[in-house]
């Protein structure tokens, strides 16, 4: 259990730094600061819980070292209810601090840092796109993390390496999809934002799942995976 509340810990610190950089200071900071946020908060995470459960905070991350054949199911399945909850429980926090604002903030018209793609969503790319870049950047995200935690790569430097791979992934990818790679980090917004985000969601779901499969597969069946 306390693996499974440290995941919960996690995911909620990332949700709550990432999307909520983006809700009250976003006009502020732009892209690259919203990227740093994402970015920093892993980084937080993993070296606060990091000891305790690996720091996946994040189900596709968790399903690609289960494919890479490095958890057990009963660990997948405590992992992701913590992220969920986690994501969840992050965006409820914003939810109450953006509300807070004084002459109001309203939530349905403004979002809530919710991820999605489209006319009147960001740059306004379309559903090919979004899916393209949600499982490519996924892919390579799942990489860094297969690769920087093997048991032969150089300790203590995996949060960081994450941590800036994350960082480079939201530059590129904001104004495409806002950044998923997390189905976590996807749906607690979503919750709270409902309408599109709601509708949208599978894509943050299915296309960072795919992603994280094929990497852990990569490492799996020894493509990727380190020579002894």
């Amino acid at each position: 259990m306390k693996k499974y509340l440290a995941e919960l810990v996690g995911t909620f610190i990332l949700v709550l730094f990432g999307t909520g950089t983006a809700v009250v200071a976003g006009d502020k900071v732009g892209v690259v600061g919203i990227a740093f946020a994402f970015g920093f908060g892993l980084i937080a995470a993993a070296y606060g819980i990091g000891p305790i459960s690996g720091c996946h905070i994040n189900p596709a991350v968790s399903l690609g070292v289960f494919t890479a054949g490095r958890m057990s199911v009963k660990d997948l399945i405590g992992y992701w209810v913590g992220q969920f909850i986690g994501g969840i429980l992050g965006s409820w926090v914003v939810s109450l601090i953006a509300t807070g604002l004084i002459g109001g903030y309203n939530i349905a018209t403004s979002g809530l840092g919710q991820d999605g793609w489209g006319p009147g969503y960001q740059a306004g790319y379309g559903v090919s796109a979004a899916f393209i870049f949600e499982l490519v950047a996924t892919l390579i995200f799942l990489i860094v993390i297969l690769g920087s935690t093997h048991k032969l790569a150089p300790p203590g430097f995996a949060g960081l390496a994450i941590g800036i791979t994350l960082v480079v992934i939201h530059i590129f990818g904001i104004r495409i999809t806002g950044v998923s790679v997390n189905p976590a980090r996807s749906l607690g917004p979503a919750i709270f934002a409902g309408g599109q985000a709601i509708g949208q969601l599978w894509l943050f779901f299915v296309a960072p799942f795919l992603g994280a499969l094929i990497a852990g597969l990569l490492f799996r069946f020894k493509v990727l995976e380190p020579e002894a």
